[in-house]
């Protein structure tokens, strides 16, 4: 098998295994533990988790909080439009998807008195645009305030639902604190109060914070992967969890978005850029030790990074195992804790 090759990414999923909500209670959701070290498979639930970190690890998470970020509107024309915001520019510019067709200096009202004005499109299917009420244009503070009210949680793509009112707390981690992403780090989604409790009680947690953007859904198109234009994502490490980098602690990176940043950071030492490095079987991990995740789709960015702490043959073995055991797949699904 070619960990260069596309193909080699790929897994037949069946559709009724795509969560569409999280487990209830979250931590009841099951959880495929690998331990590399003995080759050894254990199916739990999550909620038993502590029982097989390692005691003496360090454990960093991700809060970033996930904004209301698509929105519904209408063109001059009266056409409808969604818009889908993926992250401040400078000067007070917004990079966004739109879905809908539209020209530059385009204008797009929503409710609120909020409009946005299309300043430049994209080869890559992102549109630049500025926002404004009441024609005062808009920083990113005084827009979060509107989106808060007029916006919708921004469930992933193969969530084929409306947004509901449970997916404002669902879909948006236990510490979510810092303001900008439009996708969650769901691996951190099945914490419930009293487990994330009982692990800061045991454990040396941390946080960081990495602004998921939409581009963590954007499937690899190219058939050589190191052809792939990897997305970038604004990240900051407190010095808390720098001191912990740096240390020879033993490392469990709560997600993907966790495992990137600590690695990104490893490589130039930066506390705070934009992170677009890619994690594969050919570029692995040098600092995380051990990984929580959930199962992603096939042909992602995500699923190469899990080859690159086990292999591309082990991961699809283990995703075969998951799916012949019904495990739930992608965001709202079930957990792996690679050791």
């Amino acid at each position: 098998m070619n960990p260069l090759n596309i193909e080699s990414y790929n897994y037949d999923l069946p559709s009724h295994l795509i969560a569409s909500t999280p487990a209830s209670p979250k931590d009841n959701c099951n959880l495929l533990i690998y331990d590399r070290s003995t080759d050894k498979i254990i199916h739990e639930k999550f909620y038993n988790i502590l029982k097989y970190i390692p005691k003496e690890c360090a454990i960093i998470l991700n809060d970033t909080k996930v904004i209301k970020a698509r929105i519904f509107g209408k063109k001059q024309s009266g056409g409808k439009i969604e818009l889908l915001l993926n992250s401040p520019l400078e000067n007070d510019k917004f990079l966004v998807y739109i879905r809908g067709k539209v020209k530059t200096n385009t204008k797009l009202f929503f409710e609120q008195n909020l409009t946005a004005t299309i300043q430049n499109i994209n080869q890559d299917g992102t549109r630049v645009v500025e926002f404004f009420q009441n024609d005062k244009r808009l920083d990113f503070e005084e827009l979060n305030n509107i989106l808060e009210l007029i916006g919708h949680v921004p469930l992933p793509p193969y969530i084929k639902r409306d947004d509901t009112k449970e997916d404002e707390t669902n879909y948006q981690t236990l510490f979510a604190k810092n303001i900008g992403a439009v996708a969650a780090p769901t691996a951190s989604l099945h914490f419930s109060d009293k487990l994330f409790k009982d692990m800061q009680k045991n454990y040396e947690v941390s946080y960081l914070t990495l602004h998921v953007g939409a581009g963590t859904f954007k499937p690899v198109e190219v058939e050589n992967i190191l052809e792939h234009k990897m997305h970038s994502e604004f990240y900051t490490i407190p010095k808390k969890t720098k001191d912990i980098i740096d240390s020879q602690k033993d490392i469990l990176a709560i997600g993907t978005t966790v495992t990137r940043t600590i690695e990104y950071y490893t490589r130039n030492k930066k506390t705070t850029a934009n992170a677009d490095i890619f994690i594969h079987p050919k570029n692995p991990p040098i600092r995380v030790n051990h990984l929580l995740t959930n199962f992603h789709l096939p042909k992602s960015t995500l699923l190469m990074l899990v080859g690159s702490f086990i292999g591309i043959e082990k991961t699809l073995e283990l995703y075969k195992i998951a799916i012949e055991k019904e495990y739930k797949f992608f965001s709202y699904g079930d957990a792996m804790l690679i050791l």
